[in-house]
C-alpha cells in the first residue's frame, strides 16, 4: 500500500482533518489491567504490576484498524523498572512492533510516543524507521524524545546529562540519512559513496516531539512537525496548542499536528458524568463527546486514548467508540464543563 493508494502524502494527514477538528487514536498495549477486576486477575496469574496482558493484542489492533481510528501509538521502554516506574509500557521493542503492525494493519498511522533517540545509534534508527515506512506504505509518524529514566543511560554507558545535545544530533542525522546522495560520517560530513537503504516512502517521515527533549521552544518549532504533550486541563492544552501554532506560523512553516492523550474508562451508562482520574476519567459517552468537542475548539488535532483503566471488555469499548463517538466528531456542540477541567 502506498500513500497515493491511501490518499495521503504524509502520515500526518491520517491524524489531521483538512478543515480542522479532532481525530482519535489508541495507545498500546491494549489491555485493561488498571481496572480493579483485572488487577486481581493479574495478581492471581503472577504477572508483576505494570506488565500488560498481551494475549488479545493482535485481534484488538485489527479491530482498531478497521473501525475508523486514525492511529495506534506505542511507547519506548527498554527496561522494566518496577521499583522506580512500575510500568513496562508496550513491552515489545518498538521497531519490531512497528514492523509487525505494518503487516496486520492497512489504515491507521503507526506512531511512536516516543523513541528515546539518545539510547540508539541514529544510523540504526534511520534504517529501522525507513524500513517501517516502506513496509507500511508511508504510515509512520516518528515520535521522538530524550528520555526521562536515568537508569537506562548507565546501562548503556551513556551520559544522562548530555541527552539534550545527543537528541539534537540524532535528529539532524536522521534527516541527512534519509536523503539520497550519501551518508553522514560525522562532523557534518557526508560520504557520497555510501547510502542507507531503504529510503522512506514518505518524502519526509514526520517527527513529533514528546515532552521538550531538553530543547528550546524555537528549536522544537523549527525542527519538529508536531508536538505530543502530556494530558492536561483544557485551558492548558489550548494554550500549548496556541503557542505551537504561533511558533510555526512565525517561522513560515505549516502548522503540523498537536497531539495529546487521555486515560479512558468508558462507563456503561452513556449519561454518566465524569469521575476524574490521573490523566483522564471514568466517563459516559455523551460527556466524553462534550470533552472531545472542547478539545477540538482548543486546537487539539489528535487524541490518543489509553484504555488500560477500562472496566469493560476492550472490544466492547472500541466498538462503542467507533460506532457512537467517531461519527459525531467535528459536529457543532455547546461548551460544557468536562473531565479535564
Amino acid at each position: 500500500m502506498s500513500p497515493s493508494n491511501t490518499g495521503h502524502s504524509s502520515a500526518l494527514d491520517l491524524i489531521r482533518k483538512p478543515a480542522g477538528g479532532l481525530t482519535l487514536g489508541i495507545e498500546l498495549p491494549l489491555d485493561n489491567d488498571w481496572s480493579s477486576e483485572r488487577e486481581e486477575q493479574r495478581a492471581r496469574q503472577g504477572r508483576p504490576f505494570g506488565v500488560p496482558d498481551l494475549t488479545r493484542y493482535p485481534d484488538l489492533v485489527r479491530q482498531v484498524d478497521r473501525t475508523g481510528f486514525a492511529a495506534v501509538w506505542m511507547r519506548d521502554v527498554p527496561v522494566f523498572d518496577p521499583n522506580n516506574f512500575g510500568d513496562a509500557g508496550s513491552v515489545y521493542d518498538p521497531f519490531v512492533n512497528l514492523g509487525y503492525l505494518a503487516g496486520i494493519t492497512e489504515n491507521v498511522a503507526l506512531g511512536t510516543a516516543a523513541i528515546v533517540l539518545p539510547l540508539r545509534h541514529p544510523m540504526m534508527v534511520a534504517k529501522a524507521a525507513a524500513s517501517v515506512d516502506q513496509l507500511s506504505g508511508g504510515r509512520l509518524i516518528l515520535g521522538v524524545a530524550s528520555g526521562d529514566r536515568p537508569v537506562e543511560y548507565p546501562l548503556l554507558g551513556l551520559d544522562f546529562e548530555g541527552r539534550g545535545e545527543a537528541f539534537r544530533g540524532a535528529v539532524a542525522y536522521l534527516r541527512d540519512a534519509w536523503k539520497t546522495g550519501g551518508l553522514p560520517i560525522g562532523d557534518g560530513r557526508i560520504e557520497p559513496s555510501l547510502e542507507l537503504l531503504p529510503k522512506p516512502q514518505q518524502t519526509q517521515i514526520p517527527m513529533i516531539i514528546a515532552g521538550q527533549g531538553r530543547q528550546s521552544p524555537h528549536w522544537i518549532a523549527a525542527n519538529m512537525q508536531g508536538r505530543f504533550v502530556y494530558p492536561n486541563g483544557l485551558e492548558r492544552l489550548a494554550a500549548q496548542a496556541q503557542d505551537w501554532t504561533a511558533a510555526r506560523k512565525n517561522l513560515g512553516l505549516p502548522r503540523g499536528a498537536f497531539v495529546s492523550a487521555f486515560h479512558l474508562d468508558l462507563a456503561d451508562d452513556p449519561d454518566e458524568r465524569p469521575t476524574p482520574r490521573r490523566f483522564g476519567a471514568r466517563i459516559g459517552r455523551n460527556a466524553l463527546i462534550d470533552h472531545l468537542h472542547a478539545l477540538e475548539d482548543g486546537g487539539v488535532d489528535h487524541l490518543a486514548l489509553l484504555l488500560r483503566p477500562s472496566r469493560r471488555p476492550l472490544d466492547e469499548v472500541i466498538d462503542e467508540l467507533s460506532r457512537d463517538v467517531l461519527p459525531v466528531l467535528n459536529r457543532q456542540s455547546s461548551p460544557a464543563k468536562t473531565a479535564a477541567d
